[in-house]
């Protein structure tokens, strides 16, 4: 079947048409490239923004090759951080830093110690693919070994990077025990001829490795964006929730789903406007004493006093 050129296609890239407004093409050949790219790169997904010396111009998503503290690794660039920098969705670099202040601060997994060396090529889609499908062999290898010396941890990960320099072991304490994993790490890295790395991760950092979609249908938000794990309390989860049955209020962690302390401020503020259980109020039915609430919808449930029926008023409808 034939392609025929649509007139309001050829309309558009006629330069007579366009009232000197440039093409596609032109407006990228006038962007600089970027002389620093924030870079989303690890089995965490950690976060840095490292300097580019390179003529490619990538965008949102590119695939790059960077060098961080543990080596070469892949990476995900996320934006730029210069007003030219072949991507219209760059940021100033005031912009980064109080986005990271405002989602955790010195907790925030980020650093500018690296650079980013290219935009990945051909060959190094091909070596990543290539390492990722060892990854679950070295894993099970990996376990066999720590089996050995019957330690109260559980392996989560065995995490490998492009260049090959270090491997990273992610692991879990069974107990309350503090367990010295010094000479399983030394049978590892001998075991691998490669240097292995130790890291102690809790449950919250096990989800965001190896979990994929919660009860709300996304990604959970360990693994999607949410960088800063911290304890959720109970107060959260009685102030939301109308249950407390566990399957409901916890995530694929089994701890305290997390997305019920970020909300907190929020349902914090609603519950402030609804009055309190017990309180006398008047409404267009009557007076009544209210019996219970809903905070998201702002509604009064009310016992009136004529007749004992129950009604559900707006706050904003209950009289003085």
């Amino acid at each position: 079947m034939p392609i025929v050129p649509l007139p309001i296609f050829e309309q558009d890239a006629d330069p007579a048409r366009r009232g000197g407004a440039l093409t596609d093409e032109q407006a990228y050949e006038r962007l600089k490239p970027p002389t620093t790219i924030v870079v989303r790169y690890g089995a965490r997904r950690m976060v840095g923004e490292f300097p580019y010396q390179g003529k490619a111009k990538p965008g949102c998503g590119s695939k790059l090759v960077v060098r961080t503290p543990r080596g070469v690794e892949l990476g995900e660039m996320l934006t730029t951080t210069c007003g030219n920098g072949g991507c219209g969705k760059s940021v100033s670099r005031s912009e980064v830093r109080k986005y990271i202040e405002h989602s955790g601060g010195k907790d925030y997994p980020f650093t500018d110690a690296g650079e980013v060396l290219r935009v990945a090529e051909p060959a190094d889609l091909e070596t990543w693919s290539r390492v990722q499908a060892s990854t679950r062999a070295r894993r099970d290898r990996a376990r066999e070994v720590s089996a050995t010396f019957q330690l109260p941890i559980k392996l989560v990960e065995l995490e490998a990077i492009l260049g090959g320099e270090v491997l990273t072991l992610h692991w879990m304490a069974l107990d309350e025990s503090k367990p010295d994993v010094t000479a399983l790490i030394e049978a590892l890295s001998k075991a691998f001829e490669t240097p292995v790395v130790s890291q102690q991760i809790g449950a919250r950092d096990e989800a965001r490795l190896v979990a994929d979609y919660e009860k709300c249908g996304q990604h959970c938000c360990c693994k999607n964006f949410l960088k800063v794990l911290k304890p959720v309390s109970m107060k959260s989860a009685k102030t939301q929730k109308a249950t407390m049955d566990p399957l409901k209020i916890s995530g694929r962690c089994g701890r305290l789903m997390c997305c019920l302390r970020y909300e907190d401020e929020t349902y914090a503020e609603l519950a402030k406007k609804l009055p309190k259980k017990g309180t006398r109020v008047n409404t267009e039915d009557g007076p009544g004493t209210v019996i219970d609430g809903k905070i998201l919808v702002q509604l009064a449930l009310v016992r009136l006093d004529e007749g004992n029926r129950e009604i559900a008023v707006p706050v904003e409808e209950l009289l003085p």
